[in-house]
């Protein structure tokens, strides 16, 4: 009968064996996200027949309510196609520019990360840390409600309308990612590149250009494009904060139409268009990165 009750209190036992697979991957893919230092996107193609089945169903969901003087859901999809792709040509311009600032300054901050003064050091990261960590929403508002509407340089206006702020309120957290993703590709590389550099009397600007960098480059490509398919899906936001991109305009089309049973079909209709968008970049991704794989 003790026998039965025993409890193995070795090191290598558990009384929850089941979660050990769970926690086993989810600890996996952690300590990947903290190497590539950014967030990984999966997207596989059953996400993809998901939604399209959502999709199908939103549509027969709305044929069923439509009335008899109400056009198909087809037609009425097709009718706000054109608007609906401006508002998503928008979005890839948010993305575009966000990623082309975030990425800028994201590697400023990565060499300020690795330099041996230690104040530029410290202050590069914990500026990294708090961007990194602060949500993207909290940081959209902060710059649409602390940023002007206008600013004068050299006695020039300039306006900022509310997608510049957006678009810099997003630029933000890619700022600190990609200072991530520098300093974890840099520290990747084996320190007897470094030395054998110094044996050569290179200097550690000379090192870090002409050594260290071009081999950083290939690493830093997978995780580089997996951070702007996430920043592309998250330009959705900027319709919290008034920005006229595809969400605004998917609002606006159902307020229009007037008609409840739309939301379904408009709505997974949108999802499928960042789907198609991002579904090859997050694929691409993957192959990068099993291609570029380096064993340190």
């Amino acid at each position: 009968m003790n026998s039965m009750h025993a409890i193995d209190h070795s090191p290598g036992s558990t009384d929850l064996p089941v979660l050990l697979p769970a926690a086993a991957c989810m600890a996996r893919r952690v300590a990947a996200e903290r190497r590539a230092g950014s967030p990984r996107l999966s997207l596989r193609a059953e996400h993809g027949a998901v939604l399209l089945a959502v999709f199908v169903i939103g549509c027969g969901i709305a044929e069923a309510q439509a009335g008899a003087d109400n056009p198909s859901i087809l037609a009425t999809l097709w009718k706000w196609t054109p608007l609906l792709a401006r508002g998503f040509v928008f979005n890839l311009a948010i993305s575009f520019v966000a990623m082309a600032v975030g990425t800028a300054f994201g590697l400023l901050l990565g060499f300020a990360q690795l330099s041996l003064l230690r104040p530029v050091k410290r202050a590069a990261w914990l500026t990294t840390h708090f961007f990194r960590n602060a949500p993207w929403l909290v940081l959209l508002f902060y710059c649409m409600f602390l940023l002007p509407f206008q600013i004068t340089v050299f006695g020039v206006t300039i306006p900022l309308p509310d997608w510049v702020k957006a678009t810099l309120g997003l630029a933000l957290p890619v700022m600190a990612n990609v200072a991530e993703i520098l300093r974890g590709a840099m520290q990747s590389i084996p320190t007897a590149q470094w030395e054998s550099a110094a044996s050569l009397a290179f200097s550690r600007r000379q090192t870090l250009w002409m050594i260290i960098l071009p081999q950083c480059l290939k690493r830093m490509l997978p995780p580089w494009m997996n951070l702007y398919a996430i920043l592309t899906m998250s330009t959705v936001l900027a319709s919290i904060v008034g920005v006229n991109e595809m969400m605004t305009l998917t609002r606006q089309a159902l307020s229009a139409e007037n008609r409840p049973g739309l939301l379904l079909s408009f709505y997974s209709y949108v999802l499928l268009w960042f789907f198609v968008y991002c579904y090859p970049i997050a694929r691409w991704t993957v192959r990068l990165e099993a291609r570029f794989a380096v064993n340190v």
